[in-house]
């Protein structure tokens, strides 16, 4: 069925959009933005903070570009004077007692009242005194604070806790100039969503614990990535200082997580900032390890691989990429191989009122990555295979004591492709540093098969290179006629050669919201008895 769409003309330009679209979400489609602060895409519109008041042409007054629906013909002057002057006067009173916090407040840089003020903001108050009668900061949790003299009662917050988490902890005490957001004393803004709600907040009011004081907005350098910390494959946000990862946040995607991401995802992420790396190639000379250089340590992995006799096992992370995991196991051709993924696991927490959002049970972001490219999720019945094994790939898994006893029991040479060197791998013949996450680009495949793209948002430490990039080395092997791959798109295209299911698909594809991976025989027509990744 065809949706209906009407024109209207907004500032001059005309646009086509589905009956029913408010002014404010027309006009971003003719590439302006109207200023706003209560509205949000994601929460429900009360129209409270005025600031979207527009001049449509034959209404008696301004209307609110985040409630009216367009109209076929209308003409909407977003900056006429009367716009302007409206909005002037809302910005006025907002300043009558808002502190003058900007040196200090985390928010500035990214604060929309600091921005809308300088666009068309007064000059200079006529108010000479400020009458806020607040304490200064309240707590409302484990990683919130309340600064409610900078509180322009947008009621983001309130409505994201009550219509959104469906948990009403959050609302708008006393009235007037005294409102404030007010939480009971009984409870705590503990949700495992709650740290949305300083996303939401426009101004520096609800503000982090875990990243107060870390960064001013200036100094962040800020790259699109997909959370590592579950299945559901959030889009984030990697905000760095100094090649330091101080933040994650939520990066839209309405096919995903919206503008949303837990507590869970968003304090996961100490482990990219470690300092306890492998920075060189490590050989196993006796009875210790000699740094090398990366030529001598892929002619050792080769030779590793090529003197394997019998059967192999891939250990391996649920934070790879799968590029990386694709290629250590292509790396692996020629021997019978048993490859398991690592899948930690915990409570599941959805966010009630978004379908098919929830931090997932599976904390680990490509487990359908990984069974694609034909691992399994049976960690015991890897380990068990150790016994009879004459090759072990770690790649970059978090062993527990009794993993490091079945590999220190096992005949098996033991090649460790890894971040964190741990003294029980201290017997490994061949110690490959590897990438993080935030180091090297790559995809996951998220549990709805939808293949994402994350990007470098750090520097490399030392030698390290992507597991991507070291088993395309050792299948191109040595010789200048060797063909490797130099990016992750190129690797991304090897998986495709062996694994249907990816070749349909590029990393132009993906773009930054990512793409759902279909059966090969579906995406060309044929039958849907396919039957993908197989080995």
């Amino acid at each position: 069925m065809t949706e209906e769409l009407v024109t209207v003309t907004i500032d001059g330009l005309q646009v086509s959009v589905p009956k029913g679209t408010t002014i404010i979400e027309a006009a971003k489609q003719a590439g302006i933005l109207v200023p706003h602060y209560c509205y949000h895409p994601s929460l429900p519109s009360p129209a409270v903070c005025r600031m979207c008041l527009v001049e449509v042409e034959k209404a008696p007054k301004l209307m609110p570009a985040c409630v009216t629906a367009v109209a076929e013909g209308q003409v909407v002057r977003v900056d006429s004077e009367k716009a302007k002057k409206a909005r002037e006067g809302v910005l006025e009173l907002l300043l009558i007692n808002h502190p003058l916090d900007c040196p200090i407040c985390d928010q500035a840089g990214e604060c929309e009242l600091q921005d809308y003020v300088f666009q068309e903001g007064r000059a200079g108050t006529r108010y000479s005194e400020y009458a806020k009668r607040f304490s200064p900061v309240e707590d409302f949790g484990p990683d919130v604070l309340y600064v409610p003299n900078r509180c322009i009662l947008c009621t983001r917050c309130v409505r994201f806790m009550e219509d959104v988490a469906e948990d009403p902890v959050l609302n708008v005490s006393d009235r007037g100039d005294r409102a404030y957001i007010g939480i009971s004393s009984e409870q705590l803004l503990d949700h495992p969503w709650a740290g949305n709600v300083v996303d939401l907040c426009p101004v520096g009011s609800l503000i982090s614990k875990d990243f107060l004081h870390k960064a001013r907005a200036w100094d962040l350098d800020k790259t699109a990535s997909v959370c590592p910390g579950c299945t559901q494959g959030c889009n984030i946000t990697i905000d760095t200082r100094d090649d330091i990862v101080v933040r994650l946040r939520p990066r839209p995607n309405l096919e995903v997580n919206r503008h949303f991401m837990c507590d869970y995802g968003r304090m996961n992420y100490r482990w990219l900032n470690r300092g306890d790396r492998i920075e060189a190639p490590l050989v196993r000379d006796g009875g210790h390890h000699v740094a090398t250089d990366w030529d001598t340590a892929l002619d050792r992995l080769g030779q590793l691989i090529r003197g394997t006799s019998g059967s192999a096992v891939i250990l391996a992370t649920g934070r790879a990429s799968t590029e990386s995991l694709g290629l250590v196991r292509r790396m692996l051709d020629r021997i019978s191989v048993t490859a398991v993924v690592q899948v930690p696991s915990g409570e599941e927490a959805p966010l009630a009122a978004v379908p098919n959002l929830a931090l997932r049970a599976e904390r680990t972001p490509n487990v359908t990555g990984a069974e694609l490219v034909g691992y399994g999720s049976d960690w015991t019945a890897g380990l068990l295979e150790l016994a009879s094994a004459g090759l072990v790939i770690v790649l970059d898994a978090e062993l527990s004591q009794s993993d490091l006893d079945f590999i220190a029991q096992s005949p098996a040479s033991v090649v460790l492709l890894g971040t964190i060197f741990p003294e029980e791998l201290r017997n490994a013949d061949l110690v490959l540093p590897i990438t993080t996450m935030a180091e090297e680009n790559g995809s996951y495949v998220n549990r709805d098969r939808r293949i994402q793209r994350y990007n470098q948002a750090k520097s490399q430490p030392g030698m390290a290179r992507p597991a991507w990039w070291v088993a395309g080395e050792a299948i191109a092997g040595p010789g200048p006629s060797a063909s490797a791959p130099a990016t992750a798109a190129e690797a991304f295209e090897l998986l495709g050669e062996r694994w249907p299911v990816f070749a349909a698909t590029s990393y132009d594809d993906m773009g930054f919201t990512g793409r759902v991976l279909m059966e090969p025989a579906i995406a060309s027509g044929g039958s849907k008895s396919a039957r993908v990744g197989t080995l």
